[in-house]
């Protein structure tokens, strides 16, 4: 199991982002959740099985076709066993 929190830039806010990876989170069977920053970038943080959290981080360094992402920075969080599902959070 892997938890990891990423943070997206470049122009990823305005091009449905969040409802992309929410669905492939959900098709992948992973967990987290994903919420727009007020500095323009996209942050999300990703559970679940090691391949299909790496899987869910590769299609983030492109994300949907009206994405443009610069770079992605992340880094390796706490496993929540009480996390289940993938949730669209407020703005931060």
């Amino acid at each position: 199991m892997l938890a990891v929190t990423i943070m997206i830039h470049g122009k990823v806010q305005g091009v449905n982002f969040r409802y992309h990876i929410k669905e492939l989170a959900y098709s992948l069977g992973v967990d987290g959740w994903v919420r727009n920053r007020i500095d323009g970038s996209v942050e999300a943080l990703i559970q679940g099985e090691n391949t299909l959290v790496l899987k869910l981080i590769d299609w983030c360094q492109k994300g949907p076709s009206e994405a443009v992402v610069d770079s992605i920075d992340y880094s390796y969080s706490t496993v929540d066993p009480d996390l289940s599902g993938f949730k669209v959070r407020p703005t931060c």
